[in-house]
């Protein structure tokens, strides 16, 4: 059900390297982004797919990861990602290219969990160093990083505290808690017959 991939498409930030994912794995969910509603059908985003841990490396050290957790650097060796796509978009003056963008990198995610994998969509991006690293002309921006690979922690759900705040966090047993508003929060109005 969509509910349950919704429901397990977290923000994974620590992985197991050592499963690795296969280009072709790449290649299918882009393949769900191509099919995805696109404003004015303009399809103005393109793709750089690695699962090269030479160039996934240099990809992981462009990326911020976790700013509400402070005392931690990032995941380990052990626990970076196996593959990333980067986002381009060829239209950067276009307004309506950033819902393209929210559309297909979520449908993604959804296709990664369905493949028992888990992502981190980051926009945390030291966009020249990676722009530099992939050779890209200056009419592609970069838009979004998502973070590939076998999930290697629990990450859950739990309703929004009291005080509002919107920081995750972890226990001391390394389990990472997302607060989210319930639907009688997200909803403002009820218009029926």
């Amino acid at each position: 059900m969509l509910k349950d991939l919704t429901r397990k498409s977290r923000s994974y930030r620590r992985f197991d390297n050592s499963v690795a994912i296969p280009m072709a794995t790449l290649e299918d969910l882009v393949d769900l982004a191509g099919i995805c509603p696109s404003a004015g059908n303009k399809q103005p985003l393109r793709f750089i797919l690695s699962t090269s841990p030479q160039d996934n490396e240099v990809i992981f050290d462009c990326l911020k990861w976790a700013a509400y957790l402070k005392d931690w650097d990032g995941p380990t060796p052990s626990e970076r990602p196996s593959a990333y796509i980067v986002m381009l978009n060829t239209a950067k003056d276009w307004d309506f290219a950033k819902f393209d963008l929210g559309i297909m990198a979520q449908t993604m995610m959804l296709g990664a969990v369905e493949k028992g994998l888990g992502g981190c969509m980051v926009g945390a991006i030291d966009r020249d160093r990676l722009r530099a690293h992939l050779s890209l002309p200056p009419e592609l921006e970069i838009s979004l990083v998502l973070a590939l690979g076998k999930p290697a922690e629990d990450v859950r759900i739990v309703d929004m505290p009291a005080d509002g705040s919107v920081k995750y966090y972890r226990d001391e047993a390394g389990v990472h808690y997302v607060p989210k508003r319930g639907s009688g929060e997200l909803v403002l109005q009820k218009l029926e017959k």
